[in-house]
Formats: C-alpha cells, structure tokens, sequence
C-alpha cells in the first residue's frame, strides 16, 4: 500500500478495520478515495474475498464510480478479483439482489415486475375504486373533489412512508388513531395487489428484504458467514429500515463502518434520519466504536470554506440539552491560494437586469478570466422548474450559451416532443370528440395538444418538403377513422414508421452523436419518447389497434398517461458518466448536485425559506408509531434541513461561489429572504474592482472516467450484425417494438436453473423430483407470461416441457458435475468492463468447464449455415472462458454447448479450449469496444435478414447508405 496521497485521517479511516467505524467527511474530503484504499487494504493485507464486502451507497452513480474505482486499483495491481461477487450498489440494488438470491423464500415468482415512481403511481391510479371504498379514506388520498391522480400521487406518498419507516401493519390496523387504521388499511389492499401483479416498487424492495430476513434466520445466518466486512456511504440520507436491514445483517460484533456528514443530509422527504448517523455510536459500548473525522477541504477555496463554515455555525442545533449535529470545523489543505474575493453576489433592481448581469459576469469570466469550457459553470436552485429559472436558462441560449439542464420540466416542450404527439393526434382525427366525455369537460393539457403539438405538426405539413408525410399521414389516419379490422401496429409502431420521414429523421444524424450532449438531445428524448409508449402499451395491453378499443386506447393515452407524465415532469437524459457536459452550463437541483463539484457554482433560489414537511398524520406517526420515539425537535427540522440544504450547494465550489437573486427589497416575496439577506449584503459584488478574474485560476471539471460494461450477447454480437441497430437500441435506449421469439428458449434456461440451484443447495440435491421439476416450469411459465403477455401453443409448451424433463432424467441421480449456476462474472480492462453470465461444471484436474444451454434443434457441423451460428457461439465460449480464467483463477478446459433438444443422441457440441483462439476474439471484442465507445456506427452493407425484424427499417429504407471500403 503506497500512503503518500493519503493524510494522518484518512489512514486512520483505510486501516481501522475491525469493529464497528464511524467517518464524519466534510465535503471534499476524499471520502472516495478513503473508502476506495479501504477496500485495497483489507484485500490486499486482510485477505477478504470479493463476497465478504457489502458496500452501499445513495447513487447508481456513486456505485458505479466505487465499483470502477475499485476495479482500476485491483487492475494495477494484478490481483484476480470477480467485483460481482460483492454485495456493491445502491441499498436498493444490493436487497433486491439478496431478494433474488433468495426468492424461494418471499413472496415472489420469477420474472417478477420492477416498477418506478410513475409505474408505482400508474399502478394505484388504475386500481384507485378498492381504494375509495374504505371509510374515510380521505385521511389519507385527500379530498374528494381531487382528481383520481392527485389522490393516487398522495396515496403513493403515505404507502412509501409505511415502507421506508417499516411500520407493522397489524399494529396500525389496530391503532387509535383512525387516519393510522385507514393508512393500514390502504397499506394491506396495495400488499395484495402487488403479489397478485408479482410486483416490486422501489420502497418494497427494503420492505420484502427486511420480512425475509426476519422470518428467517438461516438466511440471516448464511449471509452473516459470508460477509464480514460493512461500508455504508451517505449514512447521514439513510431511513429507518436501511438501519434495521443493516444492523440484521451485521450482527452483534460487526465490523462495520458507516461514512457520512450529517451537515449534508438533504433527504428527509424520502424517509431519510439524519438519527442513523448521530445516534451511530450509541448503539455500542462506550468506546467500542471508533471514531474519523475527515476535515481537510481538498476542493474549494479557504474564502469559500469560511463561507459555508459561518453558514452551518450559525444555526443553534441545540435543543432540550441535545446537540444535532456532530462539531467540527472543515479547513482548507496546506498551499497558496490566489487573493481577492472569491465568494460574490450578482444583483439586478429587475429580472431583466438581473438577467444582463448573470450574462456579463459570464462574458467577463470567459474573456478576463480562465473559463475555457462553460461547463465549469453551474447553477445550483432549490427547484430547476420555477418560471424565473426557465426564464433565465432561455435568456442565455439566446445569447449564445447553452444550458443543460435536464430536470427543468422542459421535454413536452421540445419541438421533436411536440412534433411527435401532433403527428400521433394527425393519424386518429377522432381525437377531438373521443376524447370528450362530457360536454362541459375540459383538460388544461387539450391546449397543449392543440396549439403546441397538432398546430405545430400541421404548419410543417404545409411545407413543399413534406408532402409524402402528409400523404402517409393522411392515408393512415383515414384508416384509423374507419378501422374495421385490427391493425397489425399500435402506437409504438407508429413512431416508428414516422422517424422514416426528413421531419423526424432530422433528428437523427448518427454525427450529433460526436459532438456535445447538446446536440444529441433530441434523438435522445425520442428515444424516451419510445419508451414512454412502450410502456403505455405494456401498462394497457396493447398489442395492436382494434376496432372495439381504438377510442378508449386514445382517450387512456391522451387523456391520462400522457397527461401525468406531463404534470409530474420528465426528465431528460443524463449521462451519468459526463455530469457537466461539455460546452454548456449546467442548471441543476441542490439534490442533483449531491457530490459533485464545480469551479464556479452560482446559488439562487435566495427567495427560499425554511418550510414545514410535516403533516397532521405525519405527527401522529412520528409520536406513537414509529420504532423509536422522536428526536430531532418537529418545529425545528424546517431550519435544520433549510441550512443543511445550502450548505451543501455552497460546498460545491471549487474556486468561486456566487450568491445570486433578482433583488426585490420590499414586500412579502422579498429577494432575498431574511435567511439570506445578511449573508448576501456581506459580500461584494462581482463587479467590486478587488474581484479580479484574471487572479483566478479555475479547475478543470473532473474526469469521472466510469467505464462502461459489455456483454457479448448484448452488446458485440448486436453490433456486429447491425452497428445502426446497435445505435438505436444500446447507446439511444429506443424501446424495441417487436417481440422476439424468445418465451420457448427462456422457459427451459429457467427450469434448468432451478434444478441446479436445488443441487447446489446441500439439503435439497436429493429431493429432487419429476413432480417438482414440473412444478418449477408451470411457475416460470405463469410468472413470465404474465410479465412478457406472450403465451406459447399447448403443443409448444409440451415441447417446452419435455426438453427440461430430458434433462432432469439424463442426470438423475448425479448431479456432482454442476458447479456454479448463472453466475454473473466480470473483467475490467484497460477502457471498458467486460461481462458474462456462466454455467459451470467440474472438469478433469481440478478444472472447470463452461456450458451453455440452447433450446433450439442442434445444428449439424457439416452444414456451412449452421457452421456461421456455431462459430459465434464458439467465440462466445471463449469470452467467457477468458473472463472466468483471468477474474476467478480458475482453469478453463473446455466449453460446451448443450442442446435440450437432443432425444437420443449426444446433446453436447464442445471444444477444447485454444488460447491462441481466446486471444483473436478477446482481441476482437476490444476493437468493436473501441468502435462504440468512439461512436462509430457505419456499417457496409445493409444485413437484409436482419432488416426484416428490425424496428428502425422504414428509417433506414429512407436513408442514403454509405459504403465502406475494406
């Protein structure tokens, strides 16, 4: 282990390893690069195993950069480590795993569904009446003259509050209170629904994984064995049930280490305590429980340190003889700064000027200062959405500087948006009386659809350049006017068949791909455009267009779906691997901006004040119902988290921070408010001649250099066929259309997987049976049709069936060749993550072999078709043998391929494992790696097969195709 870069403290934090750990980091710590080392230490001087680490963060970012972080280091020093074998993640990622891991034991079937906020809301919307049927249900989804919505946006709120706070169900169902009997209530109807759907929402990940852990112990017991060692990162934004799994999970003598700043605990609407992180140490024996603190500041300023430092001191966190908030001071590390001022406000007496002046201080850093990419700019608001904020971001594109700002609210109002739903509305001219259920009925959204889509759409129509849309649009919409037989499309089918035409394909230059984030937006927002319909028609069950349910199909998409997506907003696309893209300054949430940091952060919002989160029913709650009594005072949590708030927009400054309000000195909206009015008058203006840009050095936005992972299946042999497809599909994220003829072949790989987890769990090898084989193949059928709405003909079924009994029967009896199951295996290399999904079977000489199951008829050798099919299966073998021989250490002596077709002969094809051919396709891989990750998505011939099947082929028969040469 090489310290050099490392501080006394964060020492201190890589080598205590043993019991239980706390580590205030203040911000800019190196609080990454301490858990990073951490890790390092205890592989490299304490021999843990990947599988002995659980390791949880608050991001899928965070993850993903521990996770490539973490590889790199294990990478330089050539030690042979399979990352995925680490319970690494989010605290939702690494339950649902567990869940997974586990399934036998919950509530859950296979192929069980994953819903997000809006699939949660959807979800209770659409199931709202068993709901409204409970007796004063209005303590909980509100009054009764709010839209069905609105209620189930409420309903939602309490029900993820139950989960997060791991209330028990029957202890409210028999409270007091009756708004607690009615929230159990509405808790018990939703639990239900939900494992009849084979559902999970994002809070009842927590809430499944803490019931399987508490009801039972050998799982408990089996998880304790392997791991040993606990890091918990953000502790300060963890909830009550994260402490509950944690603590379950750690045992009595854990080793267990959680880092945090509870100065920058920002999540309490989601059910975070910021208890967890100051009441850490009580939980252990007086000194039992080592303590860190992380105060040098290796990121911002001295003046912007003092700065945030007065803020947070200046609050009183003590009450009733109790201090919130853990002591300390964060100081600047050891080396020159410039001088001058370097915390500023900008003013205006109007937003106009107050506009003019953001924009000169802008011109005024890039042509008398160092800013050399806008992107080191980022302004930090409370909310992104407000009027003023759009406002200002539109006043700055117009002066030529681009904004990125994708939670501003803005994606129903991008022209490719608003062209695309007014084309949708051109195609179905019943729309204007289907969607009328009333006369006196009028939606807010019906303007928007009027004015900003339809009219849009149909002004573009008149233009000479499109006329063969207008014929399309107008032949398929006189169709759907008169459909009298069902259509073999629906509205995903649609969109598709309009990208072919210049209005949309426009949009899609594979070159803006090359260029900034900016540029590729739109394509990008199409491609969530497609997704949004994919999940209308999944949510729906849509398949195509039908006379009987053409109408309600296009009020349920127009009316609702469409309409709630718009009133909650929907966020456009960030790469989570570019935060500040380049040539463009960022407009961000506080919230988003947790854990980065930025050369120039310019904080609005200074019209803000701290304001109360707590309802009537949260109180009741919070005073009887909780797992332990109240703590941080109620009426004083609004000025803990409001100073908590800022404090951590203010700490992500590198070296200027910018105080900034469109100033309004009287009335009641006074800007700024009282809470910043001290602070603000105390600085000087940017304009103060002592502020001198050119004295200022600012940094470069940090590389995050997270590396992106690629399977063969997923990724080299899509692209391979179709580097368009690939395009498409894998980097613009387009919803695939079309179903693939994949239920058979899935069906049987499930079945089989169940049979060896059986034999690979010691007590269950010999229990095995024709009756519960066949048990695990009607459950993986009902689950997977349900979920993929695809069903198989009875005699396809049968087939299904018979293929998983052959092989149950060939092996009856001796299952000791099986060896591992399914594993998720992983290689980092030089510029990417390779992944692999494996079979294992012993082989001679303490060897392994690597099987893959294929449903289809075996293919004959001799046959030079069939023999293109197998050599990309081989190659495929080969990647994984070489995955499985460079992270595991294991040998690799064969690979096979093993077709459950096979009735009587030999169901194998195998090969003797070649280094020499390992190398080429390893090789290989890496230069279609390389294409990708520079964009390079040009292809010499059209693969005329594929086309056939492909959902972007109307866009490309209109496209001028480009030849390569050799």
């Amino acid at each position: 282990m090489n310290y050099s870069k490392a501080n006394p403290d964060q020492i201190k934090a890589i080598t205590t390893t043993e019991g239980p750990l706390l580590i205030i980091a203040g911000p800019g710590s190196g609080k990454t690069f301490a858990l990073v080392e951490r890790v390092i230490f205890l592989v490299t001087e304490k021999g843990v195993l990947p599988e002995n680490f659980f390791l949880a963060t608050f991001t899928e970012k965070a993850a993903h950069e521990l996770e490539t972080r973490i590889s790199n280091r294990l990478h330089e020093l050539e030690i042979p480590f399979n990352i995925n074998e680490m319970y690494l993640g989010t605290f939702h990622s690494i339950c649902l795993r567990i869940l997974k891991e586990n399934r036998e034991f919950t509530r859950l079937k296979r192929n069980f569904i994953m819903m997000d906020q809006f699939d949660q809301g959807y979800f209770l919307y659409q199931r709202m009446r068993e709901y409204l049927d409970i007796p004063e249900v209005s303590h909980v989804i509100g009054r009764k003259d709010r839209s069905n919505w609105q209620k189930a946006q409420n309903l939602l709120k309490w029900i993820n509050k139950v989960s997060e706070e791991a209330l028990d169900v029957k202890h409210l169902l028999d409270a007091v209170d009756e708004p607690v009997r009615v929230l159990g209530q509405c808790y018990q109807i939703y639990q239900d629904q939900l494992e009849e759907a084979n559902a999970l929402d994002f809070s009842t990940i927590q809430h499944e994984a803490l019931k399987l852990l508490r009801d039972n112990p050998d799982v408990v017991g089996q998880l304790q064995e392997k791991i040993t060692h606990f890091m918990v990162d953000e502790y300060q934004d963890t909830n009550t049930i994260q402490e509950l799994i944690l603590n379950l999970l750690a045992g009595e003598k854990p080793n267990l280490c959680v880092v945090g700043d509870d100065d920058q605990g920002l999540y309490r609407f989601r059910g975070a305590t910021i208890r967890n992180i100051l009441q850490f140490k009580d939980q252990f024996d007086d000194g039992e429980c080592a303590e860190v603190q992380l105060t040098t500041n290796y990121r911002s300023h001295p003046g912007i340190i003092d700065f945030y430092n007065r803020w947070i001191t200046d609050q009183d966190w003590n009450k009733d003889g109790i201090t919130f908030r853990h002591q300390k001071k964060i100081s600047p590390e050891d080396k020159e700064f410039p001088d001058g001022p370097t915390v500023l406000s900008i003013g205006g007496d109007s937003e106009k000027e107050w506009q003019q002046e953001v924009l000169d201080f802008l011109h005024a850093l890039r042509d008398k200062g160092h800013l050399t990419d806008w992107n080191q700019v980022a302004f930090l608001m409370r909310s992104v959405k407000t009027d003023r904020n759009v406002r200002l971001t539109r006043f700055l594109e117009r002066n030529g500087i681009p904004v990125y700002s994708p939670r501003s609210n803005q994606f129903f109002d991008r022209e490719e948006i608003r062209l695309m739903i007014g084309a949708m509305i051109f195609l179905f001219p019943q729309f204007p009386d289907v969607r009328k259920w009333n006369d006196d009925a009028h939606l807010d959204i019906w303007d928007y659809y009027d004015e900003d889509c339809f009219g849009t759409f149909a002004r573009e129509l008149r233009k000479p350049e499109n006329e063969d849309l207008l014929k399309w649009c107008k032949y398929h919409a006189k169709q759907h006017l008169n459909l009298v037989s069902n259509a073999d499309y629906a509205f995903l089918g649609l969109f598709y068949r309009l990208l072919r035409f210049p209005l949309f394909s426009r949009y899609l230059n594979e070159n803006d791909l090359q260029e900034t984030l900016l540029q590729s937006r739109a394509m990008r927002n199409l491609g969530l455009f497609s997704q949004m319909l994919n999940k209308f028609e999944y949510l729906h069950n849509i398949n195509v267009l039908t006379p009987d349910y053409l109408e309600k199909n296009i009020r349920d998409i127009f009316n609702n779906f469409l309409r709630f997506l718009q009133d909650g907003g929907l966020d456009e696309y960030e790469d989570e691997a570019e935060y500040a893209p380049t040539g463009s300054v960022s407009f961000l949430t506080i919230h988003q901006s947790k854990g980065l940091e930025y050369p120039v952060v310019i904080v609005g919002s200074l019209w803000t004040v701290p304001r109360k989160q707590y309802t009537a029913l949260d109180e009741i709650l919070e005073n009887n119902y909780l797992h332990k009594p109240p703590f941080e005072p109620l009426d004083q949590t609004k000025y803990y988290d409001f100073r908590r708030l800022f404090y951590t927009a203010y700490s992500r400054a590198q070296n200027i921070l910018v105080l900034t309000a469109d100033e309004r000195r009287e009335g009641r909206s006074r800007n700024p408010s009282k809470y910043f009015l001290e602070y603000y008058d105390s600085l000087p203006s940017w304009r103060d001649p002592k502020f001198k840009p050119a004295n200022i050095s600012l940094d470069d936005i940090k590389d995050v250099n997270l590396k992106r992972e690629y399977s063969f299946t997923s990724d080299l042999s899509v692209y391979e066929n179709c580097a368009e497809q690939y395009r498409f599909i894998r980097e613009l994220e387009f919803a695939p259309n079309r179903q693939s003829p994949i239920l058979f072949g899935t069906l049987v790989h499930q079945t089989i997987e169940d049979i060896h987890k059986a034999v690979l769990r010691d007590d269950e090898g010999d229990m095995l049976s024709r009756d519960q084989v066949d048990s695990w193949f009607d459950l993986n059928y009902s689950s997977l049709t349900k979920r993929e709405r695809v069903y198989l003909d009875p005699f396809r079924k049968n087939q299904a069936r018979e293929h998983v009994q052959r092989y149950y029967l060939r092996h009856e009896g001796d299952w000791s060749h099986v060896r591992e199951s399914e594993v998720d295996v992983s290689l980092v290399k030089d510029t990417y993550i390779l992944m692999g999904k494996i079979d294992l079977i012993a082989g001679q000489d303490d060897t392994v072999e690597i099987v893959d199951f294929k449903s289809e008829k075996k293919p004959d050798v001799n046959d030079m078709k069939d023999r293109d099919k197998l050599e990309r299966y081989r190659r495929q073998l080969e990647v994984y043998a070489h995955i499985v021989q460079e992270r595991t250490g294991q040998e690799v002596s064969k690979t096979h391929l093993y077709y459950t077709s096979e009735k009587d002969g030999n169901p194998y094809i195998s090969w003797e494992k070649n280094e020499e051919n390992i190398e080429k396709t390893v090789a290989a891989f890496d230069e279609v790696v390389d294409r990708i990750e520079n964009r390079d998505y040009r292809i010499g011939e059209r693969p005329t097969k594929i086309c056939k099947e492909c959902d972007v082929q109307h866009y490309c028969d209109a496209k001028n195709w480009i030849f390569l040469e050799e």
